[in-house]
């Protein structure tokens, strides 16, 4: 991992603001990046709660390949963002 990347990671995991988070992600990201992360972060929610590809894919406007990146990153073993999403929706219907 280059001494940047590590840096920012660590930058990242340091922020418990959630105002300052914000802050610190209209500063480091345009306005087109801001959008683009949020659309895979819906679409990773979209696939947890059941979403066929196909649905998410028509919904969004958009080609299959970007939705199976996400599916595949879901079925990882040890997938962290699957972690998450199991926490955000733990007691939830799927």
């Amino acid at each position: 991992m280059s001494e940047t990347k590590k840096e920012l990671i660590e930058i990242l995991a340091g922020v418990t603001d959630e105002a300052q988070m914000e802050g610190l992600l209209v500063e480091l990201l345009t306005p087109r990046e801001m959008k683009d992360i949020a659309l895979r972060w819906q679409i990773l929610k979209d696939l947890y709660l059941g979403g066929s590809q196909r649905q998410i894919a028509a919904r969004h406007g958009m080609s299959l390949c970007k939705i199976t990146r996400g599916s595949k990153q879901l079925k990882k073993k040890n997938s962290f963002t699957l972690k998450l999403l199991e926490n955000l929706y733990k007691g939830a219907e799927r």
